[in-house]
């Protein structure tokens, strides 16, 4: 089982990416959310030229956000500083959109997007629309030098609903799924696994990643220690946030609200209706989003919320817990590290070296 980091991408991340290469790191994840963090491709530069083997991907890049023609380019330039070490993760769009007032974006639409960037990096002329008319491009210097287009560049596609997963089938792409426990993450698994049968693939042949925060917890600290608040915290906010943006924007809501921390997020809604400006009230809903736990939402972040929703327990629990995720077909396991955090990686590289 591969082992990656992810992180809210910083301008200097290559020197925690560095660092999870020397700890044998198989991948690291860099969040493309422009309201939130730093450009990806800048930091994704840099830890190319700072590091020699561990794979560099987006986690992952939302079209809407970026015309196709700039991200084939951008995938091509880090491919010719880390040849063969690029991944192209890419989804509908969640934080990214979110956070600037918007619902993700039409499938369909993403699926093209895929196959202009595809085709780009295959040195094809595609056909891609630009202020209302459809012109065809291609790369034209692509053999001098300045970018690569040799090498592959992996596709890894966010899923989780029938027809996401049927088209990363359809792509025969990486699954990528952000998981808070296994037995939903196994349920997601395996859904996966008849869609791309379905396709008429071996169920061996996919590349299936859980993301996922945590702490890996000291024997009896608590869900809600400082440490765990901080490392899980965020992810425990993401429930908080989702169940605020269902109420006030009307947009989907796929995490499951469980009695054990349902007063939370009945009493976050009700303050995220207070939220200023009224018409953006967004704003202050996403902010630190898989970051950092803000002072209004801490008091509905539980211990039971932290429990619940992310990967918090002793080393040998989770060590146990990623294993049944390895051994039910997940073919790499990848925690994001929260700004200030970043020294959990040696907790997690512990784990990494258990199950290695």
């Amino acid at each position: 089982m591969d082992f990656g980091i992810a992180m809210a991408t910083a301008a200097d991340s290559w020197k925690i990416v560095e660092r999870a290469e020397a700890l044998g790191f198989s991948h690291a994840w860099f969040y493309d959310t422009q309201m939130l963090s730093a450009d990806c491709f800048v930091a994704m530069g840099a830890a190319a030229v700072k590091t020699s083997r561990i794979r560099l991907g987006t986690g992952v890049l939302v079209p809407s956000n970026r015309i196709a023609p700039v991200t084939a380019n951008a995938l091509a330039s880090l491919n010719q500083l880390a040849p063969g070490r690029i991944d192209f993760g890419i989804g509908t769009g969640f934080t990214a959109r979110r956070a600037m007032g918007l619902n993700a974006m039409r499938l369909a639409d993403m699926a093209r997007y895929i196959e202009v960037v595809l085709g780009l990096l295959a040195k094809e002329t595609v056909e891609v629309d630009f202020d209302g008319q459809t012109r065809k491009i291609r790369f034209l210097n692509a053999d001098d030098g300045l970018i690569n287009t040799r090498d592959a560049i992996a596709l890894h596609i966010s899923a989780y609903g029938p027809r996401s997963r049927a088209l990363t089938a359809a792509f025969g792409a990486g699954w990528l799924n952000f998981i808070g426990d296994v037995s939903s993450a196994v349920t997601a698994l395996q859904a996966m696994h008849t869609a791309w049968e379905d396709a008429g693939r071996t169920q061996a042949t996919l590349s299936a990643t859980a993301f996922a925060l945590g702490c890996v917890l000291e024997v009896n600290e608590p869900f809600d220690s400082p440490r765990a608040m901080a490392q899980a915290g965020p992810r425990a906010a993401v429930t908080l946030h989702r169940a605020a943006d269902e109420v006030l924007s009307g947009w989907q809501n796929t995490s499951t609200t469980l009695p054990s921390f349902a007063d939370s997020v009945a009493g976050y809604v009700e303050l995220a209706k207070t939220f200023e400006p009224a018409d953006a009230r967004y704003l202050t809903n996403h902010q630190g989003h898989l970051m950092f736990v803000k002072a209004e939402e801490r008091p509905f972040i539980t211990a039971e919320l932290i429990r619940d929703t992310s990967f918090t327990a002793t080393e040998p629990e989770l060590i146990a817990r990623i294993a049944d995720l390895r051994d039910a077909g997940y073919t790499q396991f990848t925690v994001q590290l929260t700004p200030g955090q970043e020294a959990a990686i040696e907790d997690w590289g512990r784990i990494h070296r258990a199950l290695s």
